[in-house]
């Protein structure tokens, strides 16, 4: 039986139509990652400190790798709180990254005003590297070494000064934690980054400065500081004659850094993986792990879960720190 002479006419429109139509339906997909446009690597501190120097080693080796430009910003502000929270705000599509240290785990916690939380906001990429933090002194002072400064701090209580990239720092609270278990006053002076928290410790604006190895060992090497000891559980490869301060008399001080990459939270899956790849490919080059070991990073490529893993282990352990020492900053 032979169809309507209309019907068969629009039976083979139909036919036509879905012809025309599925080469063309793809067209107007989205283009797959990263295609549409460069990507935005916030630092959310200013030129010169651990996450900057981070950035700018690990860009140009993921850039190659995703075949897209990465570009740094540099947001300061609050502690390292305002360019963390502009990534949280941004389109979860993988072109916002934030390089974060580990204080996304102790803000919580120290009575400020956070506007984001690390485990709801953000989505894991991995972990970056770690540095070791050390205490380094300007060079007038009379304490030559981690003992007589211990000493020296708890006899002179609110006499010293030191210095840190900004309140709610891992370095300000260094401090505030040493202060704490040495049962001494320490003044704080925040600054807005890392460099000129170290220029003003060399020209002797201040005394002290709990600071990483990425942004001291140099001017300790030119001999323009003294480095004393090291905050962290045991001694450092990169200055293996720096005692702990558990060696120098005060148990219990731990002190590390750490960084990682972090999206906005809801960034598919698939995005965060193909972002990691070319981050543990950066790491694991071999011209970028030589720039690391330099300035004194240890690196340490992780999956997204190993990250989330850490950091929900980290807020465990600084909330326990934290509260325990009575620590609150104010910004």
């Amino acid at each position: 039986m032979r169809l309507p002479t209309f019907l068969a006419r629009a039976g083979l429109l139909g036919t036509l139509t879905a012809s025309l139509i599925g080469p063309i339906a793809p067209a107007f997909a989205q283009p797959a990652f990263p295609a549409q446009k460069p990507i935005t690597l916030v630092v959310p501190f200013a030129p010169g400190g651990g996450n900057d120097l981070l950035a700018r080693v690990i860009a140009p080796k993921m850039s190659q790798t995703l075949g897209q430009t990465i570009l740094v910003d540099n947001k300061p502000g609050a502690g390292g709180n305002l360019g963390a929270d502009l990534v949280a705000h941004a389109a979860p599509d993988g072109y916002t990254l934030v390089i974060a240290s580990s204080q996304v785990t102790m803000n919580p916690f120290l009575g400020m005003k956070v506007p984001f939380r690390i485990e709801r906001d953000f989505e894991p990429v991995g972990r970056i590297a770690s540095v070791p933090i050390i205490l380094v002194a300007n060079n007038d002072q009379p304490f030559k070494t981690l003992k007589e400064f211990i000493d020296y701090s708890r006899q002179n209580p609110g006499k010293l000064s030191y210095s840190s990239p900004g309140n709610g720092t891992p370095q300000h609270l260094a401090g505030e934690v040493f202060a704490k278990l040495n049962k001494t006053e320490l003044l704080h002076v925040p600054y807005k980054g890392t460099g000129p928290s170290i220029t003003d410790l060399i020209g002797g604006q201040v005394q002290i400065s709990f600071a990483t190895y990425a942004s001291a060992a140099q001017h300790v090497q030119a001999g323009k500081l003294r480095a004393l000891g090291i905050a962290g559980a045991k001694r450092s490869t990169l200055m293996p004659q720096l005692p702990t301060f558990a060696e120098a008399g005060l148990k219990g001080y731990e002190a590390d850094l750490w960084y990682s990459l972090l999206a906005p939270a809801k960034t598919p899956r698939p995005v965060v993986d193909k972002i990691n790849a070319a981050l543990v490919a950066a790491l694991k080059s071999p011209e970028v792990a030589e720039q690391l070991t330099k300035q004194g990073f240890e690196s340490q490529p992780s999956t997204p879960d190993e990250l989330k893993a850490y950091i929900a282990q980290e807020l465990a352990r600084w909330e326990k720190v934290i509260n325990d020492n009575g620590i609150k900053v104010s910004l």
